[in-house]
């Protein structure tokens, strides 16, 4: 007799969106404002999407242009 056994796939890998390079600037304040940016971290909804499997050379970029909105930001209030 024989038996189908059917092999076992391995785990998918698991991205994480925490890297001890470069943390997320996520402050959990989760709201977008007209132009499709978050008014907590100053990400583009495209960047957040993009940060899980984004590189950290990537996020650095990321947190520049964020850091660069919420400086623009400060200046006009």
């Amino acid at each position: 007799m024989t038996v189908n056994a059917t092999p076992v796939k391995p785990p998918k890998p698991l991205f994480s969106n925490v890297s001890p390079a470069v943390p997320s600037p996520c402050i959990s304040i989760c709201r977008l404002d007209e132009d499709k940016v978050c008014t907590g971290c100053q990400r583009h909804v495209e960047d957040i999407r993009e940060w899980r499997a984004a590189t950290d050379e990537r996020r650095r970029e990321i947190v520049r242009q964020a850091d660069q909105r919420r400086s623009a930001t400060s200046d006009r209030l």
